[in-house]
């Protein structure tokens, strides 16, 4: 799917890789307790027995992710729309002598993967790249294995766009519409690189509202049955107002959720 979206994602993310920025940074440092740690698994009620689990890792190049599953004794798979991010998960592999195999497309065109192959599709922030998440949703879908189980984190929908620099002295304001494919663009926040990137000029960050109804129930609409919600906020006592410590605490960024493809909820029953 080659669009306009395709584009612009594919030019910020190969100039954000040769800027070195903070999530184009493979993890080469990592031993099978860390990697365990850095996951979460238990804390999201996911199975940790990777062994020989067929795992992808969807929108989610660099070597992060891909590098700790591989540790745990995953069977890898990483699709991204970067190939310089998909150079870092190759990097990744060798440093380890592990298996990754990488793919470079869209998440929105899963279709060089088999139906139901996966045990778990662990999709790190990358939803709101594109305009239309059930199209991705039905893609996941596909690929997922019944019974399996579908990580996502994506941007909190009712704080899309706002940013610490949206502090009036009072708190943050709120301006952007609360409706599904709304683009937003802003600038990034200074630890994406941790000082000035060089190279090419770096798009800001294009961004669509996904409304959390859409998210839900195209989910649910799919088959997939909700096992965790969390919200992923700061915890930073005494952090300046209008810093992004500050603005985390009060408005948290990002939700993560748990899903299993194809559970039956007991309250599915007949009475």
């Amino acid at each position: 799917m080659q669009d306009e979206v395709y584009h612009y994602n594919v030019e910020r993310w190969e100039a954000l890789v040769e800027a070195d920025a903070l999530f184009t940074r493979p993890m080469l440092d990592l031993d099978a307790e860390e990697a365990r740690a850095y996951l979460g698994l238990e804390r999201l009620g996911i199975p940790g027995d990777l062994a020989g689990r067929k795992v992808l890792c969807l929108a989610g190049g660099g070597g992060q992710q891909s590098a700790a599953f591989a540790l745990l004794g995953a069977d890898v798979t990483v699709l991204d729309i970067s190939s310089g991010q998909l150079e870092r998960d190759r990097l990744a592999a060798e440093h380890y002598s592990v298996g990754i195999r990488t793919v470079q497309g869209d998440m929105r065109d899963l279709s060089a993967l088999d139906d139901s192959s996966f045990d778990l599709v662990w999709h790190p922030y990358s939803l709101t790249f594109v305009p239309d998440s059930r199209i991705v949703f039905r893609e996941v879908a596909r690929v997922v294995k019944k019974d399996g189980y579908y990580y996502l984190m994506c941007a909190n929908p009712f704080f899309a766009g706002l940013t610490h620099d949206s502090w009036n002295g009072e708190g943050y304001t709120l301006k952007q519409p609360y409706t599904d494919e709304a683009a937003t663009c802003y600038p990034d926040q200074d630890w994406v690189y941790g000082r000035e990137p060089a190279g090419r000029r770096i798009h800001e960050p294009r961004e669509y509202t996904q409304t959390l109804s859409r998210i839900v129930n195209s989910l649910i609409g799919e088959g997939f049955m909700l096992t965790l919600l969390s919200e992923v906020r700061g915890d930073y006592p005494g952090a300046e107002p209008g810093s992004w410590a500050h603005f985390t605490g009060v408005a948290p960024p990002w939700l993560e959720f748990v899903w299993q493809y194809g559970r039956s909820s007991t309250y599915d029953k007949p009475l």
